[in-house]
C-alpha cells in the first residue's frame, strides 16, 4: 500500500487530541448520574423549537410539543452519527501509513461518536417510558447511512461539517441560556457539544484535504451531490414533522381547527428545516470554508437549492 503524498499539520491534530482527553466524559458517571427526565419542564428551548411563534398554544401544549421535538432532536443525532462515524472511519485509511497523530485524532473522533450513539439510544428508552405510546421516529439509521455513503467523501464531509457546527450553535445560543429546561436534557447536550466541538475542527481539516484530490469536474459533481443530500434531508424532515404533529394531536387534551393544524404542521417543519439545514449551512464557519473550495457559480447553485427549500 503506497504512502499518501500530502502535508498534514501535526500540531493542529495534536491539539484536538489534547482537548478530547481533557473533556472526555462517561455516560453514567457524568451525564445521566442516576437521574430521569423532568417532564414538568421543556426539553428544547424556544430558540430551537420556535414554539414561541405558535401563540394559539397554551403553555402546557408548548411544553409537550417541546418534549416531542426534543425527543426527535435526540434521535436525529443518534441516526446521523451512524453515517458520520462510517465516513470518518473510511478516511482514516489516508493516515494509516502517514501521520499517526492525525490517525489518533480521527480514531478518537470515531470512538466518541460510537459513545454518542449509545447515549441517544438510551435516551430514547428513558423518554419513551415517560410519554404516551404512539411516537414514531421514521428514518432507519442503516438505510439512510447506506444512501448517504453512496455519495462522494467531499459531499459527505460537507454535510457532516454543517451538522457538527449547528450542534455548537444550538447549545451555546439556545440550550445553555435557558433555565426552564429539564436538567438532564440540558446536560446531555452540554456534554455532547464538548466533544462535537473537536469533531467540527477535524472536519475543517479533512474536507479541504479531500478537496485537493478532486479534479474540477469531480468537485462540480460533488456540489450536485450536496444539493441532492440536502433535498433528501428535507424529505426526512417533512415526514418526521408530520409524524410529530400527528402524535401531538393524538396525545393532546383538545381539538384544533383545520387552520390551527396547518399552522402547527408548517411551524414544526419550518423549525426542523432551520434546526437541521439552515442553522448549519448559514453558519459563518461553514460559509467561509465552503467559499474557499467552490467557484462562484457552484456557490450560486447551492444557494438556489436552499432558497427553493426555504
Amino acid at each position: 500500500m503506497p504512502v499518501p503524498d500530502y502535508h498534514v499539520d501535526t500540531k493542529r491534530y495534536a491539539k484536538c487530541i489534547e482537548v478530547s482527553k481533557r473533556v472526555r466524559w462517561d455516560i453514567d458517571r457524568d451525564v445521566i448520574r442516576g437521574r430521569q427526565f423532568d417532564f414538568s419542564q421543556k426539553f428544547l428551548p424556544d430558540g430551537i423549537s420556535k414554539l414561541d411563534q405558535q401563540e394559539f398554544l397554551t403553555a402546557d401544549e408548548r411544553k409537550l410539543l417541546s418534549q416531542i421535538q426534543g425527543r426527535t432532536y435526540a434521535n436525529m443525532f443518534g441516526f446521523v452519527e451512524r453515517f458520520i462515524n462510517a465516513k470518518i472511519l473510511d478516511i482514516t485509511r489516508d493516515h494509516w501509513l502517514g501521520d499517526q497523530t492525525a490517525l489518533e485524532a480521527l480514531v478518537r473522533f470515531c470512538d466518541e461518536e460510537l459513545k454518542h450513539q449509545e447515549l441517544f439510544r438510551r435516551l430514547e428508552e428513558m423518554i419513551a417510558s415517560g410519554m404516551p405510546e404512539g411516537y414514531k421516529f421514521l428514518p432507519d439509521p442503516n438505510a439512510v447511512a447506506a444512501a448517504v455513503l453512496e455519495n462522494s467523501t467531499w459531499a459527505v464531509l460537507a454535510l457532516t461539517y454543517e451538522i457538527e457546527l449547528f450542534t455548537q450553535e444550538h447549545y451555546k445560543k439556545s440550550i445553555e441560556p435557558d433555565e426552564n429546561l429539564s436538567p438532564l436534557y440540558k446536560d446531555v447536550f452540554l456534554f455532547h457539544a464538548k466533544e462535537e466541538s473537536q469533531h467540527a475542527v477535524l472536519d475543517s481539516f479533512e474536507w479541504p484535504r479531500e478537496d485537493k484530490k478532486l479534479t474540477p469536474d469531480e468537485r462540480d459533481r460533488a456540489v450536485d451531490e450536496v444539493i441532492g443530500l440536502v433535498g433528501a434531508v428535507d424529505g426526512i424532515l417533512q415526514d418526521q414533522a408530520a409524524a410529530d404533529v400527528a402524535y401531538f394531536l393524538k396525545v393532546g387534551n383538545r381539538s384544533f381547527s383545520g387552520e390551527e393544524r396547518e399552522r402547527l404542521e408548517a411551524g414544526v417543519l419550518k423549525a426542523y428545516r432551520w434546526q437541521y439545514i439552515f442553522s448549519g449551512v448559514e453558519h459563518p464557519s461553514f460559509q467561509e470554508l465552503l467559499g474557499s473550495l467552490v467557484t462562484e457559480a457552484q456557490g450560486q447553485r447551492l444557494k438556489e437549492a436552499l432558497t427553493s427549500i426555504m
